[in-house]
């Protein structure tokens, strides 16, 4: 079955200035159990995503949606794996997955690049997402 992805603009952090760099790339995929859940989920990271122009090492990130499928996610780009691992345990995102744990099944994958690269990066998370292992 085709993609059909919703994707939003790329959000700048403050450490966008670092694209030309090594980047570390993650990339989430969770598919909700109910659509009502999966706009619930999706709305969440819309919040979330308010307050990435003041994540320390954000690079920048998308968010994409797959409403047919209930599913939804981000591709974040980091300057490191502890900026990454910093922002995982904020207590703002820890509230949203403790608020959808056991409603839907979350994939993820990261990825380190020595050169950050857009088009690459969408391309690479389009394979992700399109494996759809459930």
């Amino acid at each position: 079955m085709p993609l059909h992805l919703l994707r939003s603009s790329w959000q700048p952090g403050p450490s966008a200035d670092v694209r030309d760099g090594p980047a570390v790339i993650s990339v989430t995929d969770f598919t909700a159990t109910t659509y009502r859940q999966s706009w619930t989920v999706a709305r969440a990271g819309l919040r979330l995503r308010r307050t990435w122009p003041g994540t320390p090492g954000a690079i920048g990130m998308w968010l994409w949606a797959d409403p047919a499928r209930r599913r939804s996610g981000s591709v974040s780009v980091w300057t490191d794996e502890a900026a990454l691992k910093e922002f995982v345990g904020r207590p703002d995102h820890l509230r949203i997955v403790r608020a959808h744990r056991g409603r839907g099944v979350l994939r993820s994958v990261l990825d380190r690049t020595e050169r950050f690269d857009e088009a690459d990066t969408w391309t690479y998370a389009q394979r992700f997402i399109a494996e759809e292992k459930l």
